[in-house]
């Protein structure tokens, strides 16, 4: 589904990322790991548009999207969450997953000054799409609360159901599990597990090693910005160099 080939971003005379190349696959869960400053984080800024690699190529679905806007990657079908939570605080908990369905609403700025019979039905519709997706996640019931006065864990579900609310193709999840207990983090391996039967692939940045093992179905590893192994999750986890790179040696 998503391919990404020797990918290289550069700061001035800092390489963030490398020659990276790696591969999403079409109904699977991908992990990316690293130790911090790894270049996580910024690799998934390539994809998403935030920044435009110096060299190399992204490839969504057979065609070559760097250089693309973030809007317009998510209207082909690119969603994500970031590792700073980065909702809308103070507004309800449904209104911040409608906002995640711009790109998919159609009214114009004339429908909404005068409240056509067009956006009145977009508007229900969003709505109904909305609750559906927070049942999906589990916090329909708090649907009326403002984002800002969920917990830590649940505001993170929170920019799941938003990131699903733009129906993409494939999902980028960074660090979701960040903040959320052990309960938590195992209602987000159930939920990623039904994202992904929903038709909709992930790949996903996680420093928790024990939920990424049973979670994952291939991983990556990036340390200093290049990729240093990639495999299975058992093949990674007894991997001499990922070893050195997280304990610094045996």
């Amino acid at each position: 589904m998503l391919k990404v080939k020797n990918v290289t971003l550069r700061f001035g005379g800092l390489v963030a990322n490398n020659d990276v190349s790696m591969e999403v696959r079409d109904g699977k869960i991908t992990g990316l790991i690293g130790p911090n400053g790894a270049g996580k984080t910024t690799f998934f800024n390539c994809i998403s548009g935030v920044y435009t690699p110096n060299e190399g190529k992204i490839i969504f679905e057979g065609k070559e999207i760097q250089g693309y806007r973030p809007y317009q990657i998510n209207k082909a079908g690119i969603s994500r969450t970031y590792q700073i939570i980065n909702l809308f605080k103070k507004m309800k908990v449904y209104e911040n997953v409608i906002v995640g369905m711009h790109s998919r609403l159609n009214s114009s700025v004339t429908d909404s000054l005068f409240k056509t019979k067009k956006e009145r039905e977009e508007e229900k519709k969003a709505y109904e799409k909305a609750l559906k997706l927070l049942d999906f996640v589990g916090l329909l019931e708090l649907k009326d609360e403002p984002a800002g006065s969920l917990s830590y864990g649940k505001q993170r579900l929170l920019e799941i159901c938003r990131a699903l609310a733009s129906d993409p193709k494939i999902l980028l999840l960074d660090e979701p599990a960040a903040g959320m207990n052990a309960t938590e983090k195992n209602e987000l391996d159930v939920l990623c597990k039904r994202i992904v039967e929903r038709g909709i692939s992930i790949l996903i940045i996680e420093h928790d090693m024990k939920l990424m093992m049973g979670l994952a179905d291939y991983m990556y590893v990036l340390n200093y910005g290049k990729l240093l192994a990639e495999g299975a999750p058992s093949e990674i986890q007894n991997n001499p160099a990922v070893i050195e790179a997280y304990l610094g040696g045996e």
